[in-house]
């Protein structure tokens, strides 16, 4: 939860210390940082297919098969990096048709082009986080993001506003400072990994355990739909951020404030589907089933006691809240009605992460990937349209859409564990 939180701190901080330096540099960084993203979040669900792996593994005591999975994942995430990086690359010679501001593109190709350089190292700790997590060790990539996190702050403030003689970089200093502490990262994971005698014995087994097809695609068969569902979630928010702005500026102000919120207390539910995910895992690995369900019932109550304070804090202070972002008293009316809507759909976003995050222990993946395109897609995207313009609800109809898809996908992945722990008590 706190590596996870500690993630759209870091992020809200370069947001404001960029725009502190101009109005430009922070819609270049907006227009770069939704770009990219939608690449990083691909090869961080391919990363993710190893935890169940390891995690049943673990649990069944078969430590040599969980040296071959983390042997082989480290090889087939450095290959689909390679790929992935050269294909952000690519990307930017296409922004300049993108009908964005040329400021903005002037600024932002630069930027965005550092930022797919540090994808290597990112994807590599992440690698290297999710065998920890596999073998139920989280407090040691909290630890590594935490510090990263707080390096970048450090050296946006020098690098961005030209501090202690150095140049002042603006936007692209901040590019510069993310891939300092995304290099950082696996190599303070690695140290910290290596010097605990447990994950130690893990590389004994390198030299007698091979590469190979067979394992990398049952690590590709699990990361890659998780990777789409990633995609498919943020291509469904950032269409919805489009339809916000055909409503006009304040509307997407509104809706950039609520959805800032909104996502700090997400992250911290999918901290809790992380750990539901390991534990799942594990238990399933070792085939206690009791403690299996007992993890999956614990997980839910967990998200529905966070989110439900949390929804009353968005219904009470609604009107409070926003100030912290905005002066503007119109974005501050917009977002305050967003937040009402935002503490029901929230609740749902909690328990569909959960549940996903049960289904990724159990290492069943596919049918949720489709689950998840149905719901995001082809409910969540029209129900928005229909409230926002046809029901001429407004704003509220988009945010209406995004709780029509939530609720929808949190139904279909409670079924699919409710068949998958009958499917495995016979």
């Amino acid at each position: 939860m706190l590596s996870q939180a500690g993630q759209v701190v870091v992020q809200l901080a370069d947001s404001v210390m960029v725009g502190h330096v101009g109005t430009p540099e922070l819609a270049a960084a907006s227009f770069a940082s939704n770009l990219f993203y939608l690449v990083m979040m691909l090869g961080m669900g391919i990363t993710f297919g190893l935890t169940p792996l390891v995690g049943q593994a673990f649990g069944r005591n078969q430590f040599r098969e969980v040296a071959i999975y983390f042997k082989n994942s480290l090889w087939l995430n450095f290959a689909f990096t390679i790929v992935l990086t050269s294909a952000s690359w690519g990307v930017s010679y296409l922004m300049p048709y993108m009908g964005q501001p040329k400021e903005v593109v002037a600024l932002a190709i630069p930027y965005f082009r550092v930022l797919s350089i540090s994808m290597l190292p990112f994807l590599l700790f992440f690698t290297l986080k999710q065998f920890a997590e596999g073998l139920g060790n989280t407090h040691i990539a909290m630890m590594v993001t935490l510090t990263a996190n707080a390096l970048n702050i450090f050296l946006n403030y020098f690098l961005i506003f030209g501090k202690g003689g150095l140049p002042a970089l603006g936007l692209l200093g901040a590019g510069y400072a993310t891939l300092v502490a995304r290099f950082a990262m696996p190599v303070m994971m690695a140290l910290l990994l290596y010097s605990r005698g447990n994950f130690r014995k893990y590389l004994l087994f390198f030299p007698s355990v091979r590469s190979g097809t067979q394992k990398m695609a049952e690590l590709l068969k699990i990361g890659l739909p998780i990777g789409v569902q990633l995609v498919l979630e943020i291509i469904a928010f950032n269409f919805g951020g489009v339809m916000m702005g055909w409503l006009g500026a304040v509307p997407l102000a509104a809706h950039q404030v609520a959805l800032g919120m909104a996502t700090m207390t997400f992250m911290i539910s999918n901290g809790i589907a992380m750990a539901t995910t390991v534990r799942v895992s594990n238990w399933m690995g070792a085939h206690r089933l009791r403690e299996m369900r007992m993890a999956i019932e614990a997980s839910r109550h967990l998200v529905l006691l966070f989110m439900g304070l949390s929804a009353v804090v968005f219904i009470v202070f609604r009107n409070i809240l926003p100030v912290v972002f905005t002066p503007d008293k119109a974005v501050i009316h917009q977002a305050s009605i967003l937040l009402v809507v935002a503490a029901f759909f929230q609740v749902f976003d909690g328990l569909q992460v959960v549940s996903l995050g049960c289904l990724r222990g159990m290492a069943d993946v596919k049918y949720p990937m489709y689950m998840a395109g149905i719901s995001y897609l082809l409910i969540g995207i029209p129900v928005s349209y229909l409230f926002a313009f046809v029901l001429k609800f407004g704003p509220a109809g988009i945010w209406i859409g995004f709780l029509a898809g939530l609720a929808s996908a949190g139904i279909f992945f409670y079924v699919r564990i409710r068949y998958n722990i009958r499917h495995i008590a016979k």
